[in-house]
């Protein structure tokens, strides 16, 4: 069967999941009776909650004799790592872009890594049906993203189709026909992009995706460069410096067919499958026939931008919600996950019992700890930190600096830029973008950024949209102002009294409802003015047979700020941590003790 191997592309919320959807519906991959969930590639857990892409998966359609697999990429940059090993699979390209909002920064990041790769694209314009759509537009904005990351003549010269994931059909111009259904994009598919490009020689293959099966162990996911590859073959897995990680005998053969992985006896060059049998091969490694010594060349990684520390959880309520708090079982499962993941970075600390944890972001951070801590985990992380760089020459610090794009209302325009400006940020380009918002473009170090998207919202009541990605390691920006308010801290262990919290409510917003376990040193609240405040949420009402004046006072109290983990991640300051279990997150100094908190002061911290 002839062979193309396509991935799609798009900013987060374009669309790529739904017409995935309704690709693999159209190709016939369903029953006529089978009941489909809706976005079926975002599996797991995590993705649908957030209604993102998280992981790369690859499926299948079969389309007039051609084997199509297909890739679903992330759009966020902060799983960008996951894109960039995933363009070394295909040979071409989808590029879904929406009608209305244009390419962004997203958009950017990974249709700049496949002109690279060399991958000629297709463009698909989505949401063709929305009210503020702009299809035309859009064309000229994505000719020119192209061209500005210089793209060869072949591939400004892309196809392009317009029409609605999300209603079914796809065109060659935006008024329709709407009856041909997928078809014009799978015909397309199957002209532009070309067949796998097949060498010569023995069984060779990158690993690409790595995943754990509880009945077939370690799985690992590739294209086949050259040769082929049968069940119960003897190969090895050379290491990108040449040296051989070990030799094994391949158990089994996985080939994508619809949503289902089905065994094969035969896996030939330049199809997509997955290989099981393996112990200790992974992500960017070289699986080969053992005639073979040089191993293959991986897409190079951007380097990491943000780092956390893990940390053993030594408060005292530690071990009362979690079943997996030591730091060898820490330490296991970060190192299990830097495996499959390469855009993620893990040293261990001198003491042992903390872990320096880098990634491209801190939501690729959160999305490690939201994971870990369904898994049964307990610790405690803390606040995230650029990672700096010293330029070889000068001997100057740099840090990372991002390309930040907001769509905001036109009223909300001035504390945008005002709030950026103090964040050190510099503005590039402000245009409309239709429908009385503007487009504001700013260059922004990445430590000011952290924590700013919950206060956008707020500055903007909701409307504005904030979209990043790295751009280059500039020289350090200088001091950026954190947190203003000081926190409310608990100065005893037990359980939180209403009457008490009622009393101390001019103090501040609380973090906590009445009957929460606190223990001292634990942040309960946000200090109305600068600096930390020790309070008593444990003091009952003083009872005795005097009625008193103020006796049938009622408790009415304030509800409480819900820090989520995304939000108490922004807000903790470099002295505090955030303590993570499967049942609370909750917020602490990192020195519990009052007295050993001065010793060490904020600088010390």
């Amino acid at each position: 069967m002839k062979i193309r191997n396509i991935a799609i592309i798009a900013h987060v919320d374009h669309g790529k999941t739904t017409l995935v959807d309704e690709l693999l519906k159209q190709s016939g991959t369903y029953r006529e009776n089978q009941r489909v969930a809706e976005r079926v590639m975002d599996s797991n857990d995590l993705e649908k909650e957030r209604g993102i892409t998280i992981l790369a998966k690859a499926t299948s359609i079969v389309w007039k004799d051609t084997h199509i697999n297909i890739v679903d990429t992330p759009g966020h940059a902060d799983f960008g790592g996951e894109v960039e090993r995933i363009l070394n699979m295909v040979d071409g390209a989808i590029v879904l872009v929406d009608a209305a909002e244009g390419p962004m920064p997203q958009t950017k990041f990974v249709v700049g890594k496949a002109l690279k790769v060399g991958l000629r694209p297709i463009v698909a314009i989505n949401k063709v049906d929305r009210q503020d759509a702009r299809a035309q537009d859009v064309v000229n904005e994505v000719f020119d993203l192209f061209a500005a990351l210089d793209a060869t003549e072949d591939q400004l010269d892309f196809p392009i189709l317009y029409g609605s994931g999300r209603n079914g059909w796809m065109a060659h111009s935006p008024e329709g026909p709407q009856t041909d259904g997928m078809k014009p994009l799978l015909d397309l598919v199957l002209q532009h992009v070309p067949e796998p490009t097949v060498e010569e020689g023995p069984f060779r293959m990158i690993g690409t995706i790595l995943e754990a099966n509880p009945f077939l162990g370690r799985i690992v996911t590739g294209r086949i460069t050259s040769g082929t590859v049968k069940p119960n073959q003897t190969i090895k897995v050379l290491h990108h410096d040449g040296t051989v990680l070990e030799t094994g005998r391949v158990s089994k053969i996985l080939a994508f067919r619809g949503l289902e992985r089905q065994p094969i006896d035969l896996g030939e060059a330049g199809d997509i499958v997955a290989i099981a049998g393996l112990t200790k091969g992974t992500v960017a490694d070289t699986f080969c026939d053992l005639s073979v010594t040089e191993p293959m060349v991986a897409q190079p990684i951007d380097p990491p931008t943000v780092t956390m520390s893990f940390l053993v959880n030594d408060s005292p309520l530690a071990g009362t919600e979690g079943d997996k708090v030591t730091s060898r079982v820490i330490r296991d499962r970060l190192l299990k996950e830097a495996e499959g993941n390469v855009a993620l970075k893990i040293e261990e600390s001198a003491d042992k019992d903390s872990f320096y944890v880098s990634g491209r972001g801190e939501l690729q951070l959160a999305v490690l700890i939201e994971t870990m801590r369904r898994e049964g985990f307990e610790l405690a992380v803390s606040r995230p930190r650029v990672v700096m760089q010293k330029d070889e020459t000068t001997g100057e610090t740099l840090e990372p600096i991002e390309e930040v794009v907001i769509d905001v209302d036109e009223e909300h325009s001035g504390v945008v830029v005002q709030k950026m400006a103090e964040r050190k940020a510099d503005m590039i380009e402000m245009r409309p973008s239709g429908g009385n918002r503007l487009r504001l473009v700013f260059y922004a170090p990445t430590r000011g950024l952290i924590g700013y998207q919950s206060e956008l919202l707020t500055d903007t009541r909701g409307t504005a949209i904030m979209n990043r990605l790295f751009h280059a390691y500039a020289p350090h920006k200088g001091e950026i102002a954190g947190r203003r308010n000081g926190v409310l801290i608990s100065n005893d262990q037990g359980e939180s009294v209403a009457y008490a919290m009622w009393k101390l409510e001019d103090r501040g917003p609380m973090m906590i409802d009445p009957g929460t376990k606190v223990y001292r040193g634990m942040i309960i609240g946000e200090h109305t003015r600068e600096n930390d405040l020790e309070i008593n949420v444990l003091k009952g009402k003083q009872l005795t047979n005097i009625r008193a004046a103020g006796k049938d006072e009622a408790v009415k109290l304030t509800p409480p700020i819900r820090m989520t983990l995304d939000r108490a991640l922004a807000w903790i300051q470099d002295d505090e941590l955030m303590e993570v279990t499967p049942k609370s997150i909750r917020l602490r100094k990192i020195y519990l003790d009052p007295i050993e908190r001065k010793r060490f002061g904020k600088s010390g911290a």
